[in-house]
């Protein structure tokens, strides 16, 4: 047992919620009559489709209450982590996965949905894995997605750009045509930490082979020399300049001068993220269209002499899960957001990408319909490392990759952090 489960789980047991298990109500106070639902669809058409499907639910169960709150995705995450540390988790709240879904799981916080919610995780299928802990699943993924650029098309074309990256000589020969241009090529929200370090799991995804990534998963062992070389290739990302002034500080999603923003309103030409983005830049431009038409996305070039498949790709998603002492009205709430009807309107307004099958034709977006074929098409799928590993170690790792885009840590210096970490978990 991990330290921090430890804690969660001598926290529930100061508690003494004899009635309704550690964890719960959020807001409700116990309340079999509300539920609440937090989010991180804070910008529309995602926020206000989800506010609707509330109110849909609310119409079908008379006399039920669902309280939903849309935060920004950070803002979200710190309110997660606090609701975890008091044992007041909301009703039903977005699970990533990995590590951090098996600390709730052993704290006693998070509900089995193994059986209430069995014909959806069979219509989910393989995709459930990610939310499984000792064969048992504990949230619904209902967005599934891979991380690549997203990029302006109309900017790579003034730069001359005729076909996106496929090799990382392509992808710096792309950044040399759009300075030629004086486009900034890439933007960065280096200020939140994981979208910096998407790039050194990418490298790591292209310099390590699919047993190599797996086998560091399950014996918490970084000694294979391709975690170094990830690092490296990162360290050549980062001398070519190609990142917007003020990377290191930059947020992530929040606003118009965040990456999302800048690739949203023209200033840069392509940024590495999921396939959230779309929705997102929709939120941070006035005509609530993001990139529009000029939206183009390709995934992360292959690494020369790198032992990863170039096709894998790295990727997650978001699931809906039920905290253990929410109303039983709560998987039905899950249940619905799971629904055909839902998830071909979470599709319809370019939210992610549905896990549904009945869902997939209603992906209208070009770019995420192409990342969609690209999703099943892929060999095999790195979960986020900071997820798949947990908070104690993904947070050390994430750390130290921050302090290589800034020039203060070397490659070996990201691998020891993490191996540190790992060592204490052990």
């Amino acid at each position: 047992m991990s330290r921090k489960t430890q804690a969660l789980a001598a926290l529930c047991a100061g508690l003494m919620i004899a009635a309704t298990g550690c964890g719960g109500s959020g807001d409700s106070g116990g309340d079999d009559k509300t539920i609440t639902w937090w989010h991180n669809s804070n910008n529309d058409p995602g926020k206000g489709y989800y506010e609707q499907v509330a109110k849909d639910f609310e119409k079908a169960n008379p006399g039920i209450d669902v309280k939903v709150q849309a935060f920004a995705h950070e803002d979200m995450l710190t309110k997660l982590d606090a609701a975890f540390q008091s044992g007041d988790v909301p009703d039903v709240y977005m699970e990533r996965g990995g590590g951090e879904l098996a600390d709730h799981v052993e704290a006693g916080l998070t509900r089995d949905l193994s059986e209430d919610s069995k014909d959806i995780i069979d219509q989910i299928g393989g995709s459930a894995a990610g939310w499984q802990v000792d064969g048992k699943t504990y949230a619904l993924p209902f967005s599934m997605g891979v991380v690549g650029f997203w990029y302006n098309t109309e900017l790579f074309e003034k730069a001359g750009i005729t076909a996106p990256p496929t090799t990382m000589e392509e992808l710096y020969a792309a950044f040399d045509k759009l300075d030629e241009a004086g486009i900034t090529p890439v933007s960065l929200g280096a200020g939140d930490g994981w979208p910096a370090a998407h790039y050194w799991y990418y490298t790591a995804l292209r310099a390590c082979s699919q047993d190599v990534l797996e086998s560091a998963v399950a014996d918490l062992d970084f000694s294979d020399p391709c975690f170094i070389e990830a690092g490296e290739t990162v360290d050549e990302i980062v001398a070519q300049k190609p990142f917007n002034k003020g990377f290191l500080s930059t947020p992530s999603q929040t606003g118009p001068t965040s990456a999302s923003g800048l690739l949203a309103t023209g200033k840069v030409a392509m940024e590495l993220a999921g396939h959230w983005e779309p929705g997102v830049m929709q939120g941070l431009t006035e005509d609530k269209k993001g990139l529009g038409d000029k939206t183009g996305w390709f995934p992360f070039p292959a690494v020369e002499g790198g032992a990863g498949d170039p096709a894998a790709q790295l990727g997650g998603g978001d699931a809906w899960a039920v905290s253990e002492g929410a109303p039983d009205k709560a998987v039905d709430l899950v249940n619905y957001l799971l629904s055909d009807e839902v998830q071909k309107g979470f599709a319809e307004n370019d939210m992610g990408l549905p896990t549904i099958p009945a869902a997939g034709s209603s992906v209208k977006d070009p770019a995420l319909a192409e990342l969609l074929k690209v999703r099943d098409e892929s060999p095999f799928v790195q979960l986020y490392f900071d997820t798949a590993f947990g908070e104690s170690i993904g947070g050390a790792m994430n750390d130290e990759i921050a302090l290589l885009f800034a020039g203060k840590a070397t490659p070996e210096d990201v691998v020891k952090a993490t191996q540190e970490a790992a060592d204490k978990e052990k």
